[in-house]
């Protein structure tokens, strides 16, 4: 029994992909399903919502910011921040206790939920402990390599920086700083963290697929998108946090020109033929369906005084954009590096599709011509759609993250 942990554990930890995938696949469910019973606890007489230390309003945003996609984002530079830019690979020394700060420190998180708010501390401290010694094994690789060009890593780096700001300037709240640190927490970890990290991946990675796949294609990567997304999601924070929301269309406009832009020169249609591929033109377009909605939102706003869609740009940029994308790239990492084709069969790509039906029921929940008694019922039609699918997709693929690849190789 020993012998099989040992190798077990050799296996699991034999490539940064496989330690920190399996983390972030879990808590994939471990949200959908805390949200779940909050939903129905508010909009049924199942039972009362859920009475947890830290508050409803403060956790989901939380959990959803910085309790998934760090696991995958890290996952994935590790692994491929070195094959970028022609070093080598980054060693368990490095990556493992990485690992070991996160994921320990979201389950003392969890723990500090049912049981004692001193645990949730402790558990944010060391999550972001993992988190700067992730950053640091990044910079130990951009600092070292050969590579002249880090045009992307840098804005990575800058990205992963942002993100840890948000996600102590949450903790910070949580000992009695000021609202605006909880605030700007929001903001950085959704608009400074998760859309700049996506948006560059993207555009490295993109282009680089669909040249492998598209015949003829010619890769469309201009070295203006990234800086004007920059300027972008940073005007639209400032814009925030200052009250004035209803000048954020200049900055939301100008990722949905982006978006649309960069849709149209990497083929989208094209794309649709190849799923693999097709989910990440996919989230793309969702990208751009996203920002165009918040520029819409911001000039109602501007015009006519009152807010419509509420909280639905949002979740189509965190639904169909964020999670898509992320899993999309995921499935293709796990793929790949497990021996596998890059190929997806009919249930992955039902999976796939059904985060664009989540993303449409949770838009139509505000939409401002929908009465208000369907708003509960389709935010846990929400749900359940999610952990329907996405359950399956974590058993299929979880398991190749600890099992020998296919083809025979180490790693």
């Amino acid at each position: 029994m020993l012998n099989l942990a040992t190798k077990t554990w050799n296996q699991y930890s034999a490539a940064p992909h496989r330690l920190m995938f399996l983390p972030g696949m879990i808590q994939l469910l471990l949200i959908m399903i805390h949200w779940g019973i909050e939903l129905t606890g508010r909009y049924t007489t199942l039972w009362s919502p859920l009475t947890l230390n830290v508050p409803g309003f403060a956790l989901h945003p939380f959990l959803m910011l910085y309790g998934v996609f760090p696991f995958f984002m890290f996952g994935f530079l590790m692994t491929t921040y070195p094959r970028w830019m022609n070093t080598t690979e980054i060693p368990r020394s490095r990556y493992v206790p990485a690992w070991a700060g996160l994921t320990v420190g979201m389950g003392l998180f969890y723990l500090g939920l049912f049981t004692q708010p001193i645990w949730v501390t402790l558990g944010l401290v060391l999550f972001l402990a993992g988190w700067a010694w992730a950053l640091a094994a990044l910079w130990a690789v951009y600092r070292g390599a050969p590579a002249a060009d880090r045009y992307y890593e840098t804005w990575l780096n800058a990205a992963l920086v942002m993100g840890w700001l948000g996600a102590a300037a949450w903790l910070g709240w949580r000992l009695g700083a000021p609202t605006v640190w909880y605030a700007f927490s929001l903001k950085a970890g959704f608009w400074l963290f998760l859309i700049p990290m996506l948006v560059i991946v993207a555009h490295r990675m993109i282009p680089f697929f669909s040249s492998c796949v598209l015949r003829p294609y010619t890769p469309v990567q201009p070295r203006w998108s990234i800086p004007l997304m920059a300027v972008a999601v940073t005007g639209h924070v400032v814009l925030s946090l200052t009250g004035h929301w209803q000048w954020r269309f200049i900055a939301d406009f100008a990722l949905a020109f982006l978006a649309l832009h960069h849709a149209w020169h990497w083929g989208f249609r094209r794309a649709l033929a190849h799923r693999l591929l097709a989910v990440l033109h996919i989230a793309w377009a969702w990208f751009a369906v996203g920002m165009l909605l918040h520029g819409v939102q911001s000039l109602i706003l501007m015009t006519t005084g009152h807010g419509w869609f509420a909280h639905a740009p949002q979740h189509v940029l965190a639904l169909g954009f964020i999670t898509t994308m992320t899993l999309g790239m995921a499935t293709r990492v796990t793929l790949g590096h497990s021996g596998r084709a890059l190929q997806v069969n009919g249930f992955t790509w039902a999976c796939f599709l059904s985060l664009s039906g989540a993303t449409l029921t949770r838009v139509a929940a505000d939409a401002p011509w929908l009465p208000g008694g369907y708003t509960g019922p389709l935010n846990l039609t929400t749900a359940l759609i999610w952990l329907t699918f996405i359950t399956p997709w974590v058993l299929y693929y979880g398991p190749m993250l600890w099992r020998p690849r296919a083809d025979g190789r180490p790693g």
